[in-house]
């Protein structure tokens, strides 16, 4: 569960293929409660949350995310909870956290732009918001933002990717 103060982190949560449920609420309560009863971790820069007893006796888990940046954040949560990295990119709707659903050309007929139709084939759909996904220009930047993720900077000692593996997306 990524509480609001680090909202993009649920973005590219969902963009890799992980379960994220945002949480925009202002009752860290409801949060904790959501949470507990749906096994979640709680991923926040909310050091009081961290301090409460449900969290300190071990009864929840929350992760204190330390970086402003993103890609920094993704690393520092794939390593505290130990993730099996084995991304499955664009899966997840990025809006509502439901798992995609393939779609036919057809079936997206009338709910994509002509130019979409005319010259995409491969359709994925929300079941619960019903948003349309294709490998437009979007597609391909989100693709490419997630290939430099993986692939890191060789230089850098705390990259807990592959260095040099390549991405290959659906």
């Amino acid at each position: 569960m990524v509480d609001h103060n680090v909202g993009k982190l649920a973005k590219r949560l969902r963009m890799m293929g992980y379960d994220a449920l945002f949480f925009n609420g202002k009752k860290d309560s409801r949060m904790i409660a959501t949470a507990l009863a749906e096994g979640r971790v709680i991923l926040t820069k909310d050091t009081q949350i961290l301090k409460r007893r449900v969290v300190t006796s071990g009864q929840l888990k929350a992760t204190l995310i330390k970086s402003d940046e993103p890609e920094q954040q993704m690393h520092q949560v794939i390593e505290s909870l130990k993730l099996d990295y084995q991304p499955k990119p664009f899966t997840i709707c990025l809006e509502c956290n439901h798992p995609l659903a393939e779609r036919s050309k057809q079936q997206v007929k009338d709910l994509v732009p002509p130019y979409v139709f005319k010259t995409q084939s491969q359709y994925m759909e929300c079941p619960a918001c019903h948003r349309i996904y294709w490998r437009g220009t979007h597609w391909q930047a989100m693709a490419q933002k997630l290939r430099n993720f993986m692939e890191g900077p060789v230089s850098d000692p705390n990259n807990i990717m592959n260095p040099g593996k390549v991405l290959d997306l659906p």
